[in-house]
């Protein structure tokens, strides 16, 4: 199974049918697609880790989520419940979203040239200091331990809340 991250932005009109859409796009070309919010996306590191758990959840039976999708979500969330992990999700208004495509090679193709119709491409994947403060509140990053390690490890203290998802199971 391969897998592809793709970002952008878009204007959701009404969250239902977008995701309807999307999960209509996923089906027809046999994929998986998660949309999150690229505002609490730390960068690529971020959401391959995430994928990599989510992945090896799936393949030793502890995954607490039956989509594959809402277990990176949960992962990439840093959040051991379910439902929590949803504040990574899409809303209405303009969005920067990051895009997971998990299929075969095919199928991963013709879903991302899909999903580039469906939105501007740009880099909203990448760590900025525009997403600090939505990066520290999604994760629970203190001031404390941003003071021990520095602002530029933000990332790698967002890597550790993901590798600590399976540990607060």
């Amino acid at each position: 199974m391969s897998f592809q991250i793709l970002g952008g932005s878009t204007h959701i009109g009404k969250v239902p049918e977008f995701l309807s859409k999307i999960s209509s796009l996923a089906s027809v070309n046999c994929t998986v697609i998660q949309a999150m919010d690229a505002g609490k996306i730390a960068g690529e590191r971020h959401v391959r880790f995430a994928v990599q758990k989510a992945l090896r959840a799936f393949e030793e039976n502890f995954n607490s989520a039956k989509d594959p999708g809402i277990e990176i979500m949960r992962y990439a969330s840093g959040k051991k419940q379910i439902g929590e992990a949803f504040s990574m999700g899409v809303r209405e208004g303009e969005m920067e979203l990051v895009f997971v495509v998990m299929g075969d090679d095919n199928g991963v193709k013709r879903s991302v040239g899909s999903l580039k119709g469906m939105i501007c491409e740009k880099d909203v994947i990448s760590y900025s200091l525009l997403k600090r403060d939505s990066i520290i509140s999604q994760f629970g990053i203190t001031a404390s331990e941003i003071e021990a390690t520095g602002e530029e490890m933000i990332p790698d203290l967002v890597l550790e809340r993901v590798a600590l998802v399976d540990v607060l199971k």
